[in-house]
């Protein structure tokens, strides 16, 4: 409420949402690459339970960051982000993405869509969840509570 009051655009709250499952992703990315070159079972854990955490915080409800970056997105703009999330849940066998897919179902039927939507924030959230589900995939170990 207080950036409404301050008059900032929904892109910009919805930008700013995302910016730290973001940062997120460059950790695990760091983390990978360290893993990769010293073969340390700790980096590899810390790039999965990093990517894993950010992924669960773009699930899109209440006030996790993926909640606030879906207050900038259409019906249409969600739909893309449900299939997204689907598509991450079948190519990657990660099932943390059937969670992001079932918020974005649920946000479908929410009404709280905003007067002009953003094409740039949908490229933004898809493309930060794809990332750190690559690079989840591309970490070591296998499984979490809800695989």
């Amino acid at each position: 409420m207080r950036w409404q009051a301050l008059g900032v655009p929904l892109e910009t709250r919805a930008a700013i949402a995302l910016a730290g499952p973001f940062a997120g992703l460059l950790a695990t990315v760091a983390c990978l690459l360290i893993w990769q070159n010293t073969a340390e079972p700790v980096w590899g854990a810390l790039a999965r339970a990093s990517a894993w955490l950010n992924i669960l915080n773009l699930i899109p409800v209440w006030v996790l960051d993926g909640g606030q970056a879906a207050a900038a997105l259409s019906k249409a703009q969600r739909l893309i982000l449900l299939s997204a999330a689907l598509g991450l849940w079948l190519v990657l066998g990660q099932n943390l993405f059937f969670l992001v897919a079932a918020g974005a179902a649920y946000r479908l039927f929410t009404k709280d869509f905003p007067a002009e939507p953003s094409r740039y924030t949908t490229f933004y959230f898809v493309a930060v969840m794809a990332l750190l589900g690559f690079a989840m995939w591309l970490s070591p170990g296998h499984g979490s509570a809800l695989e």
